[in-house]
């Protein structure tokens, strides 16, 4: 196995904590500790906690809590991972293999983009269709799922774009995956991040061969603990538990006891409410930037997540344009070559408003000059 690159990944990760404006992101500023537990007895028994190793495929009440959010699922439908990127990874690694067809979502987040085809399959798009409000281009769907097919792959809500599937588009993927025999995986990581306040629907309860990946990072801001989680069958649960004793092996212990604060009904709700204030606060401000820049740019107004997805109208290449606005103003966005595309980038817009404008006012200086 020779792993490619995670392009966008090996980005953010050598500059969002070094540039003055880090617009990259895509979740929400994050919560403190504090604010997560101002309760005096959530505090002390986090005080109390041995740094031991924990329950690997998190303790039994955290299995519970995510459960509950699953109609019909029970603790052994869950595993606990570090993180939604080791859950996708840990599905990845399992299912797919060389002389095996993946067909995936784009655009996405490429993280499955590169792992699959890694572990030697063959990976077959799908796209999103911007002229149609992202929504899915099902017949090509339907034409790229094969007997081969051992895995489909999608995002919803969709990451960088920010849309979200209808009812009818998910049941269309449900038929594609049980006509083939495929695993459906689903990512879920921004459901709770909506604008309007509407859950999206989650893909659980439609197939039996479905799996479920999300994690706490994205609607409730809590990217730094580091907890996520695959939801499927018993078997596969228990089965993507033996290959996470290779990986990271188990969450930490002050993680999962703060993963288990969020997740009570009433915090969970409080956490998205902020999500949502943050987002809806803020939106004008990227929507009114794209605005008053003439045509320069267009987007899709985005549903969930606190990032857009605009095509540009200049005559630079997305890599080279973040690149120079990351050395020249520092402030960091996210190409489009990062998710196959040319002229496009995601910018995200969870930050504080004040932090938001700012970076907002020295990319515009900078694309000033461009043109």
């Amino acid at each position: 196995m020779k792993l490619e690159e995670f392009a966008m990944e090996r980005m953010q990760s050598t500059w969002e904590n070094v540039v003055r404006y880090n617009l990259s992101e895509s979740g929400v500023h994050p919560v403190a500790i504090g604010d997560l537990i101002p309760d005096r007895e959530d505090r002390e028994a986090l005080l109390r906690i041995e740094l031991g190793y924990g329950q690997s495929n998190g303790t039994p009440d955290l299995r519970r809590a995510i459960a509950s959010m699953y109609e019909g699922a029970a603790e052994e439908n869950v595993l606990v991972t570090t993180g939604t990127s080791e859950a996708n990874f840990l599905v990845s690694w399992m299912i797919a293999g060389p002389g095996s067809e993946v067909v995936m979502m784009l655009p996405n987040y490429m993280q499955l983009w590169g792992l699959v085809r890694s572990f030697g399959a063959e990976v077959k798009p799908f796209h999103l269709i911007e002229e149609r409000g992202w929504a899915p281009d099902l017949d090509e769907l339907d034409r790229a799922v094969s007997e081969k097919t051992e895995l489909i792959a999608v995002c919803n809500p969709n990451n960088p774009t920010g849309a979200i599937l209808t009812e009818e588009e998910m049941d269309r993927i449900v038929q594609a995956a049980r006509r083939a025999g495929a695993w459906l995986l689903v990512d879920e990581v921004y459901r709770g991040a909506e604008r309007s306040g509407d859950l999206t629907p989650s893909f659980w309860g439609r197939y039996d061969k479905l799996i479920v990946t999300s994690g706490l990072s994205k609607a409730y801001g809590l990217p730094g603990l580091r907890i996520g989680w695959i939801v499927s069958t018993a078997e596969l649960v228990a089965r993507a538990w033996s290959y996470h004793d290779y990986t990271t092996i188990g969450p930490s212990m002050a993680s999962d006891l703060l993963a288990r604060v969020a997740l009570r009904p009433e915090n969970r709700q409080k956490l998205f409410e902020r999500t949502r204030v943050i987002l809806n606060s803020n939106y004008p401000i990227i929507r009114e930037w794209v605005d008053r820049h003439d045509g320069l740019f267009s987007m899709i107004d985005s549903q969930a997540g606190a990032i857009v997805y605009m095509r540009y109208d200049l005559d630079v290449n997305s890599l080279e344009l973040v690149e120079s606005l990351r050395r020249d103003r520092s402030v960091l966005i996210v190409a489009g070559e990062h998710f196959l595309m040319g002229n496009y980038l995601r910018i995200g817009y969870g930050s504080d408003p004040d932090y938001l404008r700012a970076g907002l006012d020295l990319t515009s200086d900078f694309i000033s000059k461009l043109q």
